[in-house]
C-alpha cells in the first residue's frame, strides 16, 4: 500500500484540494502546529535551516501566533521543503514532528492535562476526543480528529482515526509514541493497517502493541453491584436534562426534553438524522455506529435553523446586528450560521427502554447566539452549570477578543520590524563587500579571528602607472566622473 504524504493534500499549484479537507471551513490552521514545526527544525537543525525552508517555502511570516488562524497549506509547503533541505522521508519527518509537538506543548501548561487525561493507556487514546472538545474553549474554530477504540486485548488493541485532513497518520503516531514513553513509562509499537478516504474524511486503521495492564485487570461493575434497578420516570428526566432526545434502533426520535419541545417540537416522530447532522466524532450517523461509540462525546447541529419568533424584539434587523456583533465579538470570518442549534453531550444506551438516550446541551458561544435561536438563560439546566457558563463565558470571550487583538498587533508590528531589518542587513552587505572582498567577509561574519582570513602570496607584481598631464585632464570634470573614468581605464 502507498504511503501517504503531506504534499499528497497539496495540487501543483498550491491549492489544496477539497477532497482532502472537506469543509470549507477547514482551510485554515491554528498557528500552534505551524509553532511547533519552527521550534522543531530550529532545536534539531538550527535556525539556518529553518530560514532556508521558509525562504524556499516562500512564506513571509517570519513569526507565528499560537491562536491566529494561518492558509491550512503552510504546513504541507513547509514540510515539503524541509524533506528537501534535511534530506530525511517525509514519514520520518512527520512521526518526528509528532513526538516533538507533545513536549513542545508543555510550555503552554497542557503536559498537566496530558498526564491526568487516563488511569492508562487505553483510557487516554479513549479520553481523545473529549480532551478536543475541552481544547475548544481556546480554539473555538478547531476542527480536531477523531478516536476509536475496538479489539481491545492483554497485548494492544486497534485504533481507528478519522479526520478532515489528509497526511498526517504519522504525526499521530509520533504523539502516542512519545506520549506513551512521557506519561506511562511504556514502548508502544504502532503498525499503520489501512488508510483509505471516506467521503471528506479520512480513516485510518492503526495496530496498536504494548502491555494493556488495564484490559487484564478490569473490573465488571454488574458483578460488584448488589442494588437492583432503579425505576427512573421520563418526565423527572426530561425536567433534569431539558435537551435529551430518545431515539429507537430506527433511529426515530420517541421523546425530548422540555426545552426541546420548546424549539424543536416537530422533530418527534421523525429520523434523527433528518433534523440533525453528525459533527463528532466522524463517523456515520446510524445507530450501530453509536451503540460502538458510547464513550466518545457526541456533538449533533440541526440542519435548519432552529430560531422562532417569541417576541417583536427579535425582528430581522435585530437579528442583522446581532449576528454582526457576534463577528466582531470571534473574529471569525465563517458563513456557518449560528442560528442553528448544536447540541453536545453524551449517548446512553437504556437497557429497560431499549432506546438510546442523547444527554445534550447547548453549544453557545456567547448570549448573542442565544437570542438567534430563541433560546433562554432558564431553558439550560442547572445541575451542570450551563447557566453560570453562559453568563460567565460572555464577559471571558471579550477579554480574551482584546488579549488576541493587542497579541496580533504586537505580531505584526514585529514582522515589519524584521522586514526593516532584512532591508537594512542588504544595505549594509552591499556596503562591506564594496570595501571588504565578500570571502573575506562571509568569513568574519562568522567569527573568524581577523588575522586567519589574511592571504599569504608567494610572488606579487606591483604597477605603478602615472598619468600624464593628470591635473589639467581631471579639473573640470565632476568628483565621480573621474573616478568612473580611472577605473574604466586602469580596470584589469
Amino acid at each position: 500500500m502507498r504511503k501517504e504524504t503531506v504534499n499528497d493534500c497539496v495540487q501543483s499549484d498550491g491549492r489544496v484540494r477539497t477532497t482532502c479537507l472537506g469543509l470549507s471551513s477547514l482551510s485554515s490552521m491554528y498557528g500552534l502546529l505551524v509553532e511547533s514545526l519552527a521550534e522543531f527544525i530550529k532545536c534539531q537543525y538550527g535556525e539556518d535551516k529553518w530560514e532556508e525552508i521558509r525562504r524556499m517555502a516562500k512564506v513571509e511570516t517570519t513569526s507565528f501566533s499560537t491562536h491566529q488562524v494561518y492558509s491550512e497549506t503552510l504546513i504541507p509547503k513547509l514540510a515539503q521543503k524541509a524533506c528537501e533541505v534535511l534530506d530525511v522521508s517525509s514519514e520520518d519527518l512527520m512521526n518526528r514532528m509528532g513526538e516533538h509537538f507533545v513536549g513542545f506543548v508543555g510550555q503552554y501548561g497542557y503536559d498537566r492535562v496530558l498526564s491526568v487525561l487516563g488511569r492508562h493507556v487505553r483510557d487516554f487514546l479513549n479520553g481523545l476526543d473529549n480532551l478536543h472538545e475541552y481544547l475548544k474553549f481556546s480554539y473555538p474554530r478547531m476542527r480536531p480528529p477523531s478516536f476509536f477504540c475496538e479489539n481491545e486485548t492483554s497485548t494492544g488493541m486497534t485504533l481507528h482515526y478519522r479526520s478532515k485532513r489528509r497526511g498526517y497518520a504519522h504525526y499521530t503516531m509520533g504523539q502516542i509514541n512519545q506520549v506513551g514513553r512521557l506519561f506511562y513509562n511504556t514502548d508502544i509499537e504502532i503498525q499503520l493497517i489501512k488508510e483509505e478516504v471516506k467521503f471528506d474524511s479520512c480513516h485510518v486503521t492503526f495496530q496498536l502493541k504494548f502491555d494493556n495492564q488495564a484490559f487484564a485487570n478490569q473490573v465488571n461493575l454488574n458483578v460488584i453491584r448488589s442494588e437492583h434497578a432503579l425505576a427512573l420516570r421520563g418526565n423527572i428526566l426530561f425536567e433534569i436534562f431539558p435537551f435529551c432526545m430518545l431515539f429507537g434502533s430506527k433511529m426515530t426520535v420517541r421523546f425530548i426534553g422540555n426545552s426541546m419541545m420548546q424549539v424543536l417540537p416537530d422533530i418527534v416522530g421523525k429520523s434523527i438524522s433528518s433534523s440533525f447532522e453528525i459533527v463528532r466524532p466522524i463517523i456515520e450517523f446510524n445507530y450501530e455506529s453509536i451503540l460502538a461509540r458510547t464513550n466518545n462525546i457526541f456533538e449533533l447541529v440541526t440542519t435548519k435553523e432552529a430560531y422562532h419568533s417569541v417576541s417583536a424584539y427579535h425582528s430581522k434587523q435585530k437579528l442583522a446586528g446581532l449576528r454582526s456583533s457576534m463577528e466582531n465579538l470571534t473574529g471569525s470570518d465563517d458563513e456557518e450560521d449560528v442560528m442553528h442549534l448544536r447540541l453536545k453531550g453524551q449517548m446512553i444506551y437504556m437497557e429497560s427502554w431499549k432506546l438510546i438516550l442523547f444527554l445534550g446541551t447547548p453549544v453557545m458561544p456567547d448570549l448573542d447566539s442565544m437570542v438567534q435561536t430563541g433560546l433562554y438563560i432558564n431553558d439550560l439546566s442547572m445541575h451542570d452549570f450551563s447557566r453560570d457558563l453562559m453568563l460567565a463565558g460572555t464577559q471571558q470571550s471579550v477579554e480574551l477578543k482584546l488579549a488576541l487583538d493587542q497579541e496580533q498587533q504586537k505580531s505584526k508590528k514585529l514582522e515589519e520590524s524584521m522586514k526593516k531589518l532584512d532591508e537594512e542587513m542588504k544595505r549594509t552587505d552591499e556596503l562591506l563587500y564594496q570595501m571588504i572582498p565578500m570571502q573575506v567577509a562571509n568569513r568574519l561574519r562568522k567569527g573568524e579571528n581577523p588575522v586567519d582570513t589574511c592571504e599569504v602570496f608567494k610572488d606579487t607584481r606591483h604597477s605603478f602607472p602615472q598619468k600624464i598631464r593628470f591635473q589639467e585632464i581631471y579639473s573640470w570634470p565632476k568628483p565621480m566622473e573621474s573616478i568612473n573614468t580611472l577605473n574604466n581605464e586602469y580596470q584589469i
